[in-house]
């Protein structure tokens, strides 16, 4: 049996994830140096598997494995990846060391408040860290339904812990935030979450149900569903389908997060650390949109189209409505959160767009989105940790004592706007033209939030770098080593992708035209080659 590398890549985060825990209470910086030297480990298998990984190959999925596990109930362990798994795998894999790095002091003791938080768990910290990196790796291989929904819940708990355990220590009005606020931004997390969770688990019963019906015994499996409809059996009936999507969506879209059911996000990542608030806006929550391109385009071919019309519109209202309240914000890192909003409106929209610039660009916008929040958060988070506020109001000039701190928060907010030259704008203006191609109203009205993304940044700038110095900020310190060793490879990266994403689209294309092919979709004809047609038949 070949060596299993899938499960390797999810095993090695989760066996740091306990040892990291097992350290002794005074081995602090032992336990940092064991979950960095993990999440490196993870890192080194991420690019094996990108390594091993051969775009274009026969098959939707590669590197598979697939074991017997629930005999009764069809229940496999059963792991593929196609080339947006793969580049989101490396994401993940790549961002995780950067949160450990830039949360290196977010758990240690604190000795200057009450003694019932006195004691911050610094090794349960970056153990549930790693914790939730082996469940959204492993969500991104699964290729049974049943198994996918298990990590797709279970990520939820480590990620509860590390919002409402440890929290922002500075607030929005410059003293410490108090546990309650804490405690009801990881229960309104937690809550909204579950809720999606539990409409899928009612659609993944009603899958197997639907499938033993059409096929004869009920299934779990991607492959199997999918390979059923090509042979001429489909799966499910279009009303049964059409239920299921919606179950299906509704959890995708909460985790996503897609207007109307975004409203958790705001409060998770103010409260939260900015590593933590890294986490959750550019790992986990990719594990929903990733999820509407593997599960509900390719489970509900019918259903995606049918339903296309009104995601759009959700994607169109969360990118106006996202950019609109990160404009009108006082909190740093609550504009960052709406703006992801904007952002994952923009994903959305590339997906349900059903053109291969679309869901192209979409991919590219999740995999750059990751790394271009996770630049910008962890340097605000930098930026507050000196100052001890989230008030944008609270700062000013900071260019003038920190240069560097104040150029990499700048690199770092034009890659938010989608600045030419920077990998953003290559995944935002796929989305765009792949939209505009078949839905040229809703690609028009979308060009709004780039404006709008250009406001809030420069504003945002404009407001906590320039102008006369602040008493407050006059003593504030560069950065330091650490967070160089943070900041400066995002940036690089950023740079890369944005003069040279090759590398990228070679590999997620291929998984593109493999979903379009499924769901049936091919890319509108230009109006030109049209008429040029017409023109020649007469």
């Amino acid at each position: 049996m070949s060596f299993p590398l899938l499960t390797a890549t999810a095993a090695v985060p989760a066996i740091g994830a306990i040892a990291t825990a097992a350290v002794p209470a005074a081995k602090r910086t032992a336990a940092k140096w064991l979950a960095l030297l993990f999440s490196l480990a993870t890192l080194v298998l991420a690019v094996v598997v990108a390594v091993r990984f051969e775009p274009g190959a026969k098959g939707p999925f590669q590197l598979t494995e697939s074991h017997a596990w629930i005999r009764d109930f069809g229940v496999r362990y059963e792991l593929g990846v196609d080339g947006i798994a793969v580049a989101l795998i490396a994401l993940t894999a790549l961002l995780v060391p950067f949160v450990i790095l830039a949360g290196w002091h977010d758990a240690d003791p604190l000795e200057d408040v009450s003694p019932n938080r006195r004691w911050r768990p610094t090794q349960g910290f970056f153990a549930l860290v790693l914790a939730v990196e082996a469940m959204v790796v492993i969500s991104f291989e699964a290729t049974d339904v049943f198994l996918f929904y298990i990590f797709f819940e279970a990520m939820l708990i480590p990620m509860y812990f590390l919002i409402g355990g440890f929290g922002d220590r500075a607030g929005a009005d410059g003293e410490e935030r108090s546990a309650k606020l804490r405690s009801q931004a990881a229960v309104k997390f937690l809550l909204y979450n579950l809720a999606g969770g539990l409409i899928m688990l009612a659609a993944v019963i009603g899958l197997y149900a639907a499938t033993a019906d059409q096929l004869g015994s009920g299934t779990f499996s991607l492959t199997e569903i999918v390979q059923a409809r090509a042979d001429g059996k489909p799966a499910l009936g279009t009303g049964t389908e059409r239920l299921l999507f919606l179950g299906f969506f509704f959890a995708f879209a909460v985790k996503a997060p897609l207007w109307p059911l975004h409203t958790w996000l705001p409060g998770a990542m103010g409260e939260s650390t900015a590593p933590v608030a890294v986490l959750i806006t550019a790992v986990v929550d990719k594990v929903g949109t990733f999820a509407m391109l593997r599960f509900c385009l390719q489970l509900f071919p019918e259903a995606s189209s049918w339903a296309t019309p009104v995601i759009l519109v959700l994607a169109l209202i969360s990118i106006l409505y996202g950019a609109l309240l990160a404009v009108g914000q006082r909190d740093i890192k609550r504009l960052v959160a709406y703006a992801s909003i904007s952002h994952f409106g923009f994903i959305v929209m590339g997906i349900f767009a059903m053109t291969s610039q679309g869901q192209g660009g979409a991919t590219l916008y999740m995999v750059n989105h990751g790394v271009s929040t996770a630049a910008l958060m962890l340097v605000a988070g930098f930026l507050i940790s000196r100052r001890g506020s989230r008030l944008i109001a609270d700062y000013g000039g900071v260019q003038k004592v920190a240069p560097v701190l104040a150029g990499t928060f700048l690199v770092g907010g034009l890659a938010t706007l989608s600045l030419p030259g920077l990998a953003p704008f290559v995944s935002e203006f796929l989305v765009l033209v792949g939209t505009f191609s078949r839905y040229p109203a809703v690609g028009i009205v979308a060009t709004v939030g780039i404006v709008l993304a250009a406001l809030y940044v420069l504003v945002l700038y404009q407001r906590t770098m320039t102008g006369p110095v602040k008493a407050e900020v006059r003593t504030m310190p560069d950065l330091k080593a650490r967070e160089l060793a943070v900041v400066v490879p995002l940036i690089a990266l950023l740079l890369f992708l944005g003069v040279y994403p090759k590398p990228l689209t070679d590999l997620v294309n291929p998984a593109v035209d493999h979903t379009l092919s499924v769901v049936d979709q091919h890319d509108p004809r230009p109006d030109v080659a049209v008429k040029a047609d017409a023109e020649a038949a007469k």
